[in-house]
């Protein structure tokens, strides 16, 4: 599985899951969203094995992605749920802040884990290389892709006009060619970067319709509740706006959840058109404070969320959901990388060299 066709599958609702194994890590990186420690929380392994194991060839998420903190601290769970989740035919991709680069060569319990999935992906950036050298992340990756595992990197910078940005991403292609695609993002104010990131380029909404592919797949967070949304705000927050939540892993399956993120009126028009469109239409775009914020303001504002939920019910919301969906898949991975990444380095996150496995 390439970057490309991961990226590819993420307006469609439910085609992938985004997997928390644990808040902990052992780097300090200081722009981390997460803000992750080594006393971070963590599901219990039982629960997820529980959750993954209620897929089923019929009713499953193409894709579990498989993060954290650093999901690499558990690679006998990685190997476990890599295994369950394939026998439904999910497959299974994984994020790693590259912790154990540092050594001469891949642990046994890292390379097993790196192997059982499909597809894996490295951060790495300016804060990241603080930790850990490029260098030795290279090496890493030259050792992943000699397993005959698909890498990518995820990359994040100050802006299209950083210089670590263009630095890197020439490094990766003088060395790598086109094996090692690229998906750049920018800085983002959550997490550790809270008190000294700026604002972002996220436009300030503007009524106009804005689907948002960030709804579409299902997040189980650190504590096990299952989120509609993958914002870090919105994953870290607690109590979670009732229109965003979809369950928790002790005491719901796939199906539960699924049917919850597909049926959910809400969700559908979020989706569709986005939480500015729905402040315009149905109340004051002026208590629409940003796009995410906004969204998981819906709740203070009861006649906008009541609307939304009674035009995105039944046939219609349905439509208009998968209507949105399609719009984004055929735009392809590098639109949605303009959108919610960094335009410039858009078209790194498909490269001729990647194939899929």
């Amino acid at each position: 599985m390439d970057l490309a066709e991961l990226v590819g599958l993420r307006p469609t609702p439910c085609a992938g899951l985004l997997v928390t194994l644990t808040q902990r890590c052992p780097l300090s990186c200081a722009h981390c969203s997460t803000a992750s420690t080594m006393a971070g929380d963590e599901p219990t392994a039982r629960q997820l094995h529980d959750f993954v194991g209620s897929f089923t060839v019929e009713d499953r998420p193409e894709l579990m992605l498989l993060t954290g903190g650093e999901p690499l601290l558990r690679p006998a769970l990685v190997v476990e749920l890599a295994d369950l989740a394939r026998r439904s035919g999910t497959r299974t991709a994984l994020l790693s802040g590259m912790f154990f680069a540092r050594q001469a060569r891949l642990p046994d319990r890292i390379r097993a884990a790196v192997t059982a999935v499909d597809h894996f992906s490295a951060s790495i950036d300016a804060f990241h290389e603080r930790e850990v050298p490029r260098a030795d992340v290279f090496r890493a990756l030259r050792a992943v892709l000699a397993e005959g595992v698909p890498v990518s990197l995820h990359v994040t910078g100050a802006g299209p006009a950083d210089p670590y940005l263009a630095d890197l991403t020439a490094d990766v292609r003088r060395t790598f060619g086109d094996h090692v695609p690229m998906l750049v993002n920018e800085v983002r104010a959550v997490g550790r970067a809270a008190g000294w990131a700026g604002p972002g380029r996220a436009p300030a909404p503007d009524g106009r319709p804005l689907p948002c592919a960030m709804a579409a797949w299902p997040v189980i967070a650190q504590d096990g509740a299952v989120l509609a949304c993958c914002n870090q705000d919105t994953v870290d927050r607690r109590p979670v706006p009732p229109h965003l939540l979809l369950g928790h892993i002790a005491r719901d399956g796939w199906a539960d959840v699924r049917r919850r993120s597909l049926a959910g009126p809400a969700l559908r028009m979020l989706r569709a058109v986005g939480p500015g469109h729905l402040y315009a239409r149905y109340g004051d775009l002026a208590d629409c404070t940003g796009y995410c914020s906004g969204c998981r303001a819906l709740g203070e504002h009861p006649g906008v969320l009541a609307a939304a939920e009674r035009d995105g019910a039944g046939p219609v919301g349905e439509l208009l959901d998968l209507q949105a969906a399609h719009s984004q898949r055929e735009a392809g991975p590098a639109a949605l990388v303009r959108r919610f990444g960094s335009p410039r380095y858009a078209d790194l996150v498909s490269l001729p060299g990647s194939a899929p496995r």
